[in-house]
């Protein structure tokens, strides 16, 4: 049986098509209904090829699933439970319908995991490469919006996970790829199997679909959340700007995955930096009132409190083991 294409399928029976075996229906409105008793947040993402991806070793159903997983961080970053998922593609001509239906795959199994009711998908040419837009909204109800304080000095700046390993799993595929391209043969296969977790880390990001209502049980309510995407030193100079207050990490606090200073020696990356400023982590930061410290730690393990708040003239600073106060700077981004 011949494949199917899109000149002989059309726009809207591709779309159609797309959807077979999924739990969404196309052609939905993605409107949703709320109670009254909550607010509606909403983030959007553009991801152009040869800028946010490359598709000689990216899994199209990995970039797929790394799309939905960005916007939906956003959501969690803000309180927010995510309802409906609008995706729309830019396809070139290079890509067939067999590969569309294998990233369509990867998004709607995220959408899945995530708990979206409705997810909506157009798609259109491209002439310049693979673009993808998603645009995810959510729900936050009104006690947490409520119960949310007011960042105070020494409240507790806690992570979700391990930082630093995607941009160090990056660099292990681009060193592959340069490998590839100069050895000229086709069958040469990447040596990635000692840094699979690394690599998995830029390829698959995971958060934790559970972690807004686990919070809300547990009634703790961080003041702030953001998504570490830029690297640390973006996400903790942010806090500063919007809380009004100075911040602290520290070194000696920050968790990094296995392999990662092997990597680094190995590949001459400084692995702290790559934990500043390195991006694509895709790991939630929190502010968390120091009064809940205690509960904090024994329900979230799986977080590292990595520092606090400070006065407002302390400013953005990472501390070192002897104690020194160094300024953060986000390298390649200005706040």
């Amino acid at each position: 049986m011949a494949e199917e294409t899109f000149s002989d399928l059309g726009r809207v029976e591709a779309i159609a098509k797309l959807y077979e075996g999924t739990p969404y229906k196309p052609f939905k409105s993605s409107s949703f209904e709320t109670s009254g008793k909550s607010l509606t947040t909403s983030h959007s993402r553009v991801f152009i090829e040869g800028i946010d991806f490359d598709l000689t070793y990216f899994p199209l159903k990995h970039l797929g699933y790394k799309c939905v997983t960005a916007v939906t961080g956003e959501l969690y970053a803000e309180m927010s439970h995510p309802r409906t998922l609008d995706i729309r593609l830019g396809i070139s001509s290079k890509l067939d319908f067999a590969q569309i239906k294998e990233l369509w795959e990867g998004a709607t199994t995220a959408a899945k995991e995530h708990g979206y009711s409705n997810v909506s998908l157009d798609l259109c040419p491209s002439p310049n490469g693979l673009t993808i837009s998603a645009s995810a909204t959510g729900e936050t109800t009104l006690l947490m919006a409520k119960r949310r304080m007011e960042a105070k000095s020494m409240d507790l700046i806690c992570i979700s996970d391990n930082l630093g390993a995607a941009f160090m799993g990056f660099q292990v595929l681009e060193r592959e790829k340069k490998a590839f391209e100069q050895s000229g043969e086709l069958k040469a296969q990447p040596k990635l199997e000692d840094y699979k977790n690394l690599v998995g880390a830029y390829l698959k990001p995971q958060i934790n679909p559970q972690i807004v209502k686990l919070l809300e049980d547990a009634e703790i309510y961080p003041s702030h959340g953001y998504l570490v995407t830029r690297g640390l030193s973006d996400a903790v100079k942010r806090l500063v700007r919007d809380s009004g207050l100075g911040a602290k990490i520290y070194v000696d606090k920050l968790p990094f995955a296995g392999k990662t200073f092997d990597l680094g020696k190995e590949m001459n990356i400084d692995p702290m930096s790559a934990a500043l400023n390195g991006g694509e982590d895709y790991r939630l930061l929190f502010t968390i009132p120091i009064g809940k410290h205690e509960k904090f730690r024994h329900d979230f393990q799986t977080f590292d409190v990595i520092g606090h708040l400070a006065k407002p003239e302390v400013g953005a600073v990472v501390v070192t083991p002897d104690g020194v106060e160094l300024p953060m700077k986000a390298q390649g981004w200005n706040n």
